[in-house]
C-alpha cells in the first residue's frame, strides 16, 4: 500500500510553517502541539471537570489514560463545551486495581480483550477519538515468552482490524520495567518487530520519550531511525517524571528535531505535576 492510499489520520503530514517565538521564551523554537494528560494533569479538579481546567489553560486537546468510569456521551460533552480535541486514550485494560496492566499479551483472555475492543472504538466514535492504545499486559514469572508474543500478535491483528474500518490508528507502547515491573513490550526495537508482524497500515507505535530514555536511551537516533512510525509522541522529565523541563533529556532539541523530521501531531504531557498542574505549565514554549 502506498502513502497515497492510506488514510491521512495514518500519515505524518508535511513539516509545518516555523513559528517565531518571542524573545522572553526560553525555548525559541517552532511550537509543538502539546495535549494535556487528564489522568496526570489537573488532579486538583474531578476529572468530568479537568476538561474545562485544560482548555482554560490553553490546551486545545487532551489525553487521559481510561474513559470508562464515564458516559461516553459526558466525555463528548465536556469537549464539545471545552473546544478541546480528545486525541489518545488506552482499551480497557483488565482489572487496573488488581495491578493488572493490559490484555493484548495475555493467553485465555481473547474474548476479553476482543470485548474491550469494541468497548473502545465506541467511545472512541462518541468521542472522535483518532488514536487507541492496547496495552499489551504483564508477563509472569517463568511463563513461555514466545507464546505471550503469538497471542500478542493476533490479539493486535484483530485490534487493527476493527479499528481500521472506523479509521481508527491502533498504537501500541514500549514501557519501561520501573513503573511498570513485567510489562511485556519494553525497546522500540521490539514494538517495530510487532508492527511489521501484525503488518496492518493504522498500526504504528508509540513513542514516549520517558520510557525511551529509562529502557535504552539515544532517544534522538531511535526517533530518526522509526519516525515513519511514530503514531504518537509522549513526554515527561526523567528521572522522576515531572515536568519535562526539568531533569536529564533535552526537550528544546528533540522538539527541533520533531519539528525538522515533519511531525504534525500531538504530543501528550504524560507528567506528574511537581507541584500544581498550572504552576508547573511555564516549560511551554510561547
Amino acid at each position: 500500500m502506498n502513502k497515497n492510499s492510506i488514510p491521512p489520520v495514518f500519515q505524518h503530514g508535511a513539516t509545518r510553517a516555523k513559528i517565531d517565538l518571542t524573545k522572553k521564551s526560553i525555548w525559541r523554537l517552532p511550537l509543538p502541539k502539546f495535549a494535556a494528560n487528564l489522568t496526570m494533569q489537573f488532579n486538583e479538579v474531578a476529572f468530568l471537570d479537568r476538561f474545562e481546567a485544560a482548555g482554560k489553560a490553553g490546551f486545545r486537546a487532551v489525553e487521559f489514560l481510561f474513559p470508562y468510569d464515564y458516559p461516553a456521551a459526558d466525555i463528548a460533552q465536556r469537549l464539545k463545551e471545552n473546544g478541546l480535541e480528545n486525541v489518545l486514550f488506552n482499551m480497557p485494560p483488565g482489572d487496573w486495581a488488581g495491578g493488572e496492566r493490559g490484555l493484548a499479551s495475555l493467553p485465555g483472555r481473547e474474548a476479553e480483550f476482543r470485548a474491550g475492543v469494541a468497548k473502545a472504538i465506541e467511545y472512541a466514535l462518541a468521542c472522535g477519538t483518532p488514536r487507541l492504545h492496547a496495552m499489551a499486559g504483564l508477563l509472569p514469572q517463568g511463563a513461555d515468552r514466545a507464546r505471550h508474543r503469538a497471542t500478542y500478535v493476533e490479539n493486535l491483528r484483530h485490534a487493527a482490524a476493527e479499528t481500521a474500518r472506523h479509521g481508527i490508528m491502533l498504537l501500541v507502547e514500549p514501557i519501561n520495567t520501573r513503573d511498570i515491573p513485567g510489562y511485556f513490550l519494553n525497546t522500540q526495537a521490539e514494538a517495530h518487530a510487532i508492527r511489521e508482524e501484525v503488518g496492518a497500515a493504522n498500526f504504528k507505535v508509540q513513542m514516549d520519550f520517558y520510557h525511551v530514555q529509562i529502557v535504552e536511551g539515544d532517544i534522538a537516533m531511535k526517533l530518526r531511525k522509526y519516525f515513519a512510525n511514530v503514531g504518537h509522541i509522549q513526554i515527561a522529565g526523567v528521572p522522576d517524571r515531572n515536568e519535562p523541563d526539568v531533569g536529564e533529556v533535552n526537550y528544546p532539541y528533540l522538539f527541533k528535531l520533531l519539528d525538522e523530521l515533519g511531525y504534525d501531531g500531538w504530543i501528550g504531557c504524560e507528567y506528574r505535576p511537581a507541584k500544581g498542574t498550572v504552576e508547573g505549565l511555564g516549560w511551554r514554549p510561547r
